[in-house]
């Protein structure tokens, strides 16, 4: 599976399970809803600063976020 494919389906897995929009995320993560839905599409990947603030936000580690890891 390419990395795009597993990323976008582990985000939407975890803002699924965290009861938050599309836009909720966007907002707490500080980017544009548009820009966060196409993460989700994955048509486009997050830089380094962003997928920080999206470990930090869902409290999950950066290995479980990027698949390298199955352990929150």
């Amino acid at each position: 599976m390419e990395f795009k494919d597993f990323f976008k389906g582990r985000l939407r897995e975890i803002r699924r399970k965290s009861g938050e929009t599309q836009a909720q995320v966007a907002a707490a993560v500080g980017t544009a809803t548009r820009y966060y839905q196409k993460l989700e599409s994955g048509e486009n990947l997050p830089g380094a600063e962003l997928l920080i603030a999206l470990a930090d936000h869902f409290e999950v580690s950066l290995d479980y976020l990027m698949g390298r890891t199955d352990e929150r």
